[in-house]
């Protein structure tokens, strides 16, 4: 199979979806691996790595398109390069659909098959490509709310870790996936005072049954949410609903209601985001002001560490465009039940039914569509 990877051009995106190593074992069983010059330059690739694992570096971006039965990208095409979408072509990337009607609407005029790589699953049902990306951003999250509450960034002039004598800083964290529970542990590893609310008792009870240092949890409600958010200075949303819109838990009164020059820190913006006052930004410009509140809310948090990110992402890509690319289309989404159900969008039609119902879209079962089992072939 013919399989490419550009240079991303979302702003602020720094990782690339293949690393030398994944184009390495590609090109080895015999695929033919297309990489746009510079693709990741940002995350410390230089082309020449590329071309000594047997890729193949190529200065236009249209070629890659072009020439590639699967194109492999971090995030879906931005406007510019949607011209290169068409019939036959399968897209794998990170596509945010449910508030990306525009993008969505062009995958459907281009009849290509794109996968949504934030809703493929595994055996266990658990988002393989997803996790690791979480995992990081769980991870940054306090460092980041930590440096936002200095004075000299405009914060509170909170340290979450407090002092000999004085309370450490509070920080709530809506949300016990991966990114919640990280964000907790890390959290607590600067000594703040950590409290975790989600509305899955059984996910809190894994995390008490931690015993992380200074991390307490607390059962999902409208009071308890408020309440809690109202003392926090650094409040993290990690709140994700796989293939929907993220619901709004924390409203424009509550954020209001906080202290001034706390922080806001909410991952899963590219859904919606778990806050009213929130709304997407960029690494170029990460924060702005509301309620007296600062927001930092860039919905590709991973792309700050690149070098880390990118290795991270394409590891959790690597076997499934290599099945991809060795059985081809049909089979592997015969074989992979979990694969399959990262399909949002296929020859015009809308088969993802969580993606269906949160647009307002006709559903097609994806076996309606593609040619899946050998009798219909």
């Amino acid at each position: 199979m013919r399989i490419g990877t550009t240079r991303e051009m979302t702003p602020g995106e720094t990782r690339v979806a293949l690393g030398p190593h994944a184009a390495h074992e590609l090109s080895r069983a015999g695929h033919r691996v297309l990489v746009e010059a510079g693709a990741g330059e940002a995350s410390g690739i230089p082309d020449a790595a590329y071309e000594e694992a047997g890729a193949r570096v190529v200065g236009d971006a249209a070629r890659v398109w072009d020439d590639s039965e699967l194109v492999v990208k971090v995030y879906g095409p931005v406007e510019e390069e949607r011209e290169r979408l068409r019939e036959g072509l399968v897209l794998l990337s990170f596509l945010s659909l449910p508030i990306n009607r525009d993008l969505m609407r062009d995958l459907l005029g281009s009849r290509c098959v794109a996968f949504a790589m934030e809703t493929v699953r595994d055996a266990r049902g658990r988002l393989p490509i997803l996790a690791p990306m979480s995992e990081i951003a769980g991870r940054l999250t306090p460092q980041i709310g930590a440096h936002l509450l200095l004075h000299q960034s405009g914060g509170r002039g909170v340290m979450l870790g407090g002092a000999a004598g004085v309370r450490p800083g509070r920080v709530v964290v809506l949300g016990c996936g991966i990114v919640g529970s990280g964000a907790a542990r890390m959290a607590s590893g600067l000594g703040a005072q950590v409290v975790v609310i989600d509305r899955d008792v059984d996910r809190l009870r894994e995390l008490e049954l931690a015993r992380i240092p200074g991390v307490t949890t607390l059962a999902a409600s409208t009071i308890s949410i408020r309440d809690a958010v109202l003392r926090a200075d650094l409040l993290i949303g990690a709140v994700h609903v796989v293939g929907d819109r993220t619901p709004a838990l924390v409203d424009r009164a509550t954020v209001e209601g906080m202290n001034d020059g706390a922080v806001i820190v909410d991952v899963d913006v590219d859904y919606g985001g778990c806050v009213e006052t929130s709304r997407p930004t960029t690494l170029d410009d990460p924060t702005f002001v509301d309620g007296g509140v600062i927001h930092y809310c860039v919905k590709n948090v991973p792309a700050a560490v690149p070098v880390t990110a990118t290795r991270a992402l394409s590891n959790a890509l690597l076997p499934h465009v290599r099945r991809l690319a060795s059985l081809g289309l049909a089979d592997a989404l015969k074989s992979d039940a979990g694969l399959a159900r990262g399909v949002a969008v296929a020859e015009g039609r809308v088969v993802d039914s969580v993606l269906a119902r949160a647009t307002g879209s006709d559903h097609s079962e994806l076996s309606s569509v593609l040619p899946l089992h050998p009798e219909a072939r």
